[in-house]
């Protein structure tokens, strides 16, 4: 088996336009994002070994953030992460796959996590 390197920001809440229900469209929802991804590593990681050799976390937050396209309304949740997948791509070409994971926030009624994972390899 080869080597990989697993960066991972779990539990990221983000307000996103989506839903299938009338009282989901038009407003924000808020979910709870944890994503995963798969590097090729570096042979060595030494103490003075430099960002560039791994990847920025905050890479991961951005892709479920910022990069998302303002105003536009993803139907289905899996739309969102396939989003999030793509942009973490296009990124860094060292990513081989994505995990992303996100919870509706808003159908809790008792505290359960509802929602999907989708992981996507490099295609």
């Amino acid at each position: 088996m080869a080597d990989s390197l697993i960066l991972e920001v779990a539990d990221f809440e983000h307000d996103v336009l989506t839903g299938i229900y009338s009282e989901e469209t038009g407003k924000p929802q808020p979910l709870r994002f944890s994503i995963a991804v798969r590097l090729k590593p570096a042979d060595r990681y030494a103490p003075e070994t430099p960002l560039s050799a791994s990847k920025n976390y905050m890479d991961l937050k951005f892709a479920a953030s910022e990069a998302l396209p303002r105003g536009l309304h993803f139907k289905l949740i899996e739309a969102v992460a396939d989003h999030v997948c793509e942009t973490l791509f296009l990124q860094d070409t060292r990513v081989t796959a994505v995990t992303v994971k996100i919870v509706k926030l808003a159908l809790s009624e008792a505290g359960e996590s509802i929602g999907i994972t989708l992981t996507r390899e490099r295609r």
